[in-house]
């Protein structure tokens, strides 16, 4: 009996100790991570990389065209503005000159005339070939942001704060205001904003 036992012990030693290693062994293939999930959430997160380096690099691309434009397009915008205050004195001299004067000019008076009328012209096309556009202001709405009122003139005919005449021409270059226009503005009229509004409201009677 006892011969038995002490034969049987070791054999159930092995068998709990066999099963012990087992265990360990499936416990540890369990604690290991699947090598395909791990190259999955690897793609995932190089592919989101990538996607945000590929949006800072578009963004940048057009950061860098649109600073390039605008170095082209208002590069020049000093000079320009220079530029418009030599015309302004050319047109002074022009205005300057009494209109019988200019009818009863010999032909070397008419001839001078003429030619700063035609370097006027000529450096104001110069100015438009480089982006300087002229406002045309009259019969528009004021707006500060393109003209600077100078004085208010009461016209009940015109609605209030429409500009009606211009004391000195504006000028844009590009889309940028290269000198506000010095206008005189309609006071006095029906307000732009209550003749908008009746219009609508007539038209949801109508």
């Amino acid at each position: 009996m006892t011969d038995e036992t002490t034969k049987n012990g070791p054999d159930a030693a092995a068998v709990e100790a066999a099963a012990d290693a087992a265990a360990n062994v499936e416990n540890e293939a369990t604690a290991q991570p699947d090598p395909l999930e791990l190259l999955k959430g690897e793609n995932t997160e190089l592919r989101d990389r990538y996607l945000r380096l590929a949006a800072e690099m578009d963004n940048l691309r057009r950061r860098t065209e649109r600073e390039v434009k605008d170095a082209k397009t208002y590069s020049a915008a000093g000079f320009a503005r220079d530029m418009l205050a030599v015309s302004d004195n050319l047109r002074r001299a022009i205005d300057a000159i009494p209109e019988e004067a200019k009818a009863a000019a010999d032909a070397g008076l008419t001839t001078l005339i003429e030619g700063v009328e035609m370097t006027e012209r000529s450096m104001l096309s110069a100015l438009e070939r480089h982006g300087v556009r002229k406002l045309e202001p009259v019969g528009q709405k004021f707006d500060p942001n393109f003209h600077q009122a100078m004085f208010e003139v009461p016209n009940p005919d015109v609605p209030n704060n429409t500009v009606v005449q211009v004391v000195q021409a504006g000028y844009t270059i590009g889309e940028r205001v290269l000198r506000p226009a010095m206008v005189g503005v309609a006071k006095g009229g029906p307000k732009l904003v209550e003749s908008e509004t009746n219009s609508v409201f007539d038209q949801k009677d109508a």
